[in-house]
Parts: C-alpha cells; sequence; structure tokens
C-alpha cells in the first residue's frame, strides 16, 4: 500500500506545483490550452490502454461497458450538483466561479481526481509494477488542470492560501485514494476489479469532455486537436514500451 500511495503522490504531485504557478503568475491561455489538449490526449490514451483494454481482458465486453457508462454517470451526477454550488467552471482560468465557496472548489477537485488515483493504484494489482504510462498521462494533465484552476481562482477573489490548501488536501487525498484502491481491492475477483477500472475510466473520460477539452479548445483552438492527438501517440508508445 505504500507503494501505491508512493505513486499516487508522483501523479497528483503535479497539481500543487500547477497550484503554485497559478497562485502566483497569470500564465497566457494559449501555451495553457496547448498543455492541457496535450495531457488530455495522454490520458485518454491510458485510459483505453491501461484501464479499459485491461479490464476488457479480465472481464469481457459487458461488465466493462456497464462500468464505463455506471462512472460517467456518477461523475455527471456529482458534477451536476457541484455546478448548483458554483462549482461548475472549476477548471476555467477566467474567474468564473468567483460565487463558489471554497468547500465546493475542493470538492470538485477530489471529484476530479479520486477515480484517477483509485485506478492507478488497481494498476499495480498486476505484478506489483506501476503503469509508467498511466502515471506520466495522470501526471501530465494533472499541471494545466490545477494552473487554469488556480489562475482561475485567484482572478475570482480567492487568497493564495486558500489555493494552495485546497491543491495540498487534493493530493494528500489522492495519495491516500492510491493506496485504498490498491489495498481494498487487492484479492477481489477479475470482475469487480474490472468494473472497478472501467468505472474509473468512465468517470475520467467524463470528466475530460466536460472540464478539460472545453478549457484547452477555447484558449488554444483548433490547434489543441493536433496536440492531442500528440498526446495520444506519447502515451500509446510509453505504454507500448512498458
Amino acid at each position: 500500500m505504500l507503494g501505491a500511495a508512493f505513486w499516487g503522490f508522483v501523479a497528483a504531485s503535479a497539481l500543487l506545483v500547477g497550484a503554485l504557478v497559478g497562485a502566483f503568475w497569470r500564465a497566457p491561455g494559449r501555451p495553457l490550452g496547448i498543455i492541457a489538449g496535450f495531457g488530455a490526449g495522454a490520458l485518454v490514451s491510458a485510459l483505453a490502454f491501461d484501464l479499459t483494454r485491461e479490464a476488457y481482458d479480465r472481464a469481457g465486453g459487458t461488465g466493462v461497458t456497464i462500468g464505463l457508462l455506471a462512472g460517467a454517470a456518477a461523475f455527471y451526477v456529482g458534477d451536476l450538483l457541484l455546478t448548483l454550488r458554483g462549482a461548475g467552471e472549476r477548471k476555467r482560468s477566467g474567474g468564473q466561479m468567483a460565487g463558489a465557496a471554497g468547500s465546493a472548489l475542493l470538492l470538485g477537485a477530489l471529484l476530479d481526481g479520486i477515480p484517477e488515483s483509485v485506478a492507478l493504484g488497481a494498476t499495480l494489482l498486476d505484478g506489483g509494477e506501476v503503469g509508467l504510462a498511466f502515471v506520466a498521462a495522470v501526471f501530465i494533465s494533472n499541471f494545466p488542470e490545477a494552473l487554469s484552476s488556480s489562475t482561475g481562482m485567484r482572478r475570482a477573489g480567492h487568497t493564495r492560501a486558500g489555493i494552495l490548501g485546497t491543491w495540498a488536501a487534493v493530493v494528500a487525498v489522492s495519495a491516500l485514494a492510491s493506496a485504498l484502491g490498491y489495498g481494498l481491492l487487492d484479492g477481489v475477483s477479475p470482475g469487480v476489479l474490472a468494473f472497478v477500472q472501467a468505472f474509473a475510466a468512465g468517470a475520467i473520460l467524463c470528466m475530460l469532455a466536460d472540464t478539460l477539452f472545453p478549457e484547452a479548445y477555447e484558449e488554444a483552438g483548433p490547434l489543441v486537436g493536433l496536440v492531442t492527438a500528440l498526446g495520444f501517440a506519447a502515451a500509446f508508445a510509453l505504454s507500448a514500451a512498458d
């Protein structure tokens, strides 16, 4: 479990780095959108080859399909509830979340990050070796997420201490979620493990479509399509070589 917590921390640490940058510097929108697009593409590749494919090999198509849809539905409901509390624009850099309470933004960050961390812990169950492609994809995508959100929180009037505290808490919970994902799933049946992996993949995919892709395109325009493909190809190459 300590190994899973370590890798969960490594992947989530990019959130704190992005938060530090966003809290003290207003990053230009176009580079931010490019990085976000690349990270999103890398994460989509990791979902396909390190989560969904592994889940399919374990349990077949029916269980994976149900897990994907259940994960997406769970994220949708959670995101809808947070939108009602003013945190629907939590990944935007323009200060759109001015009316959101800090607690809502924290819950939103946890909603976005926990599925990744649980899935990362689950990947360690295959021989105890971490999937480097998945860790790299989560790390790369986490940086622009936190940078964009922290920039927006700063513009919305949140204090630097509050911003950094929010993301530090998310990093800590992410490490714990990875450890729990490893510990609680160790020894479960292949069908249960496959469902959890597919559930996480569905939630992450829904998160990307709802939050990261719109912000990336808004900031960088059509170039996002190209860099997303580059991110996907880079993660696939790393996964194939792993």
